[in-house]
């Protein structure tokens, strides 16, 4: 083990800044070359396939610059099995799992298809140019429009009868452990068209930042499967669709096809539009006592404070909460992607799973605190920043329910709202199951919740430190 260790330091402190060093060479190179490859073009023109000279000169320096980056990062040789469909074939090539960065090297073997990519990507350094170059599909999570076009898009381009370079979508939607397979986002089969499956299979038993240091290369092997041609069923229904595919992934990768997505780090299950989450967010051990009582009220108090505002810092809610900086830290990661969180979520979530006020009242106030500028109704962003701070997770949109809850109104207000999610089929489960703080039942019919283990440890780091 000490030999190991020991090996592994000395390999990391040496291959390390080599490999970092030669990818940005070759990365900046890439970017020089992209850069003249839409030079000149009109914003019209870009939305169009690249052909001619700005195709047949550029495409294969930037293949080879982009293959030489996985080269110094330790992919020597790429294993392939199986033949890559021609875009005729397959527009789409779905790819699981999606491990970590170090996928992208099936980008080299499928011929550099285009992809779809967070819009805040193209304002990275490099990394932007060479998506544009791509002519990548960018997308918005959090804005509704932004897929809407992006689907639109999509549609268009796997629709031209080939004009179009292939789109390789990851549809997972995360990074995963690759243990199983994550129910698959709808967005490669809402188009209704042939998709080709790709399955990754990684000889190592993990693949992370830590082996690329350590390891003198690494090993990959990608399987094209056969072409999936969808049904008439299946072309009418994307969730279908999807379902189906993930089956044939997960058979030929020998792991389970699950049902459940990922909202940022937590797990949930889909109620129509809506994130579920299968476990409690927050149980901290001391939420019964009069302590709690008096935190609770502090945040409430914040809130309320026109000038200090919704929004805290890690640092901020550790004092608020009395919790240790690293705690804080990891509560701020479940709800945003920075060290900053807003304490209305934090609060509804937790008086609702510690019955702090009862389910009608909390729903009451959480519906005016959310209603910004007192007019007794919400719009579809209040809405769904509402659901994000009663169900513990973000909701990417609940058009869906605010659709059903005005059906016979203009406007969304609190009794509508109240009467759909306590009398419609499907919505009333989250009143039954997430506000009355039953929580959701986990494969063998018990309760879960992973969290305590971690907050239990930051306490007791706390004792520690006493």
């Amino acid at each position: 083990l000490f030999c190991f260790k020991s090996s592994g330091i000395i390999l990391g402190c040496t291959l390390l800044p080599i490999r970092v060093f030669l990818a940005w060479i070759l990365l900046i190179a890439a970017w020089i070359v992209a850069v003249p490859r839409l030079a000149g073009l009109s914003q019209e023109e870009r939305s169009k396939p690249l052909s001619g000279w700005r195709r047949w000169l550029f495409h294969p320096i930037l293949w080879l610059l982009g293959r030489a980056v996985f080269f110094c990062v330790g992919f020597h040789w790429v294993k392939v099995k199986g033949r890559k469909a021609d875009v005729k074939e397959a527009p789409i090539l779905v790819v699981a799992p999606h491990s970590s960065f170090l996928d992208m090297v099936i980008m080299f073997p499928a011929g550099v298809p285009s992809v779809v990519s967070r819009s805040e990507n193209i304002n990275l350094p490099v990394i932007g140019a060479l998506l544009e170059c791509n002519q990548s599909v960018l997308v918005s999570r959090r804005d509704p429009e932004s897929r809407k076009e992006a689907v639109s898009e999509l549609n268009k381009r796997v629709t031209s009868d080939g004009s179009w370079p292939q789109i390789l979508m990851f549809p997972e939607g995360t990074t995963t452990n690759g243990r199983c397979l994550l129910r698959f986002k709808t967005g490669a089969f809402v188009p209704g068209v042939p998709v080709q499956p790709v399955v990754l299979h990684y000889p190592n038993e993990l693949v992370n930042a830590v082996n690329t240091q350590i390891n003198v290369c690494l090993f990959i092997v990608l399987q094209f499967l056969p072409v999936y041609t969808p049904s008439e069923e299946e072309k009418k229904n994307s969730r279908l669709f999807a379902g189906n595919v993930q089956k044939v992934m997960a058979s030929a990768l020998g792991v389970p096809a699950s049902d459940y997505v990922m909202a940022g780090r937590i797990p949930v299950s889909k109620l129509n539009d809506l994130s579920v989450p299968l476990e409690a967010r927050l149980d901290l051990p001391f939420t019964k006592s009069g302590l709690f009582i008096m935190m609770i009220d502090r945040m409430i108090d914040r809130c309320r404070s026109g000038a200090e505002g919704t929004k805290a810092s890690a640092e901020e809610l550790a004092s608020i909460l009395g919790l240790n900086k690293k705690t804080a830290i990891h509560i701020c990661s479940l709800y945003s992607k920075d060290d900053t969180v807003d304490l209305r979520h934090i609060y509804f979530n937790m008086a609702a799973l510690i019955g702090h006020v009862d389910e009608i009242s909390l729903f009451h106030s959480a519906f005016a605190a959310f209603d910004r500028e007192g007019r007794g109704s919400l719009t579809k962003e209040e809405l769904t920043e509402l659901m994000g701070a009663l169900l513990g997770v973000p909701q990417q949109s609940t058009e869906e329910l605010y659709d059903t809850a005005t059906e016979d109104q203009e406007q969304l207000t609190e009794e509508s709202l109240l009467l759909v999610l306590t009398t419609h089929p499907i919505y009333q489960k989250v009143t039954k199951e997430i506000l009355q703080s039953k929580g959701l039942p986990s494969a063998n019919g018990t309760s879960v919740n992973n969290n305590r283990s971690l907050l239990n440890s930051s306490v007791n780091e706390d004792k520690k430190s006493e």
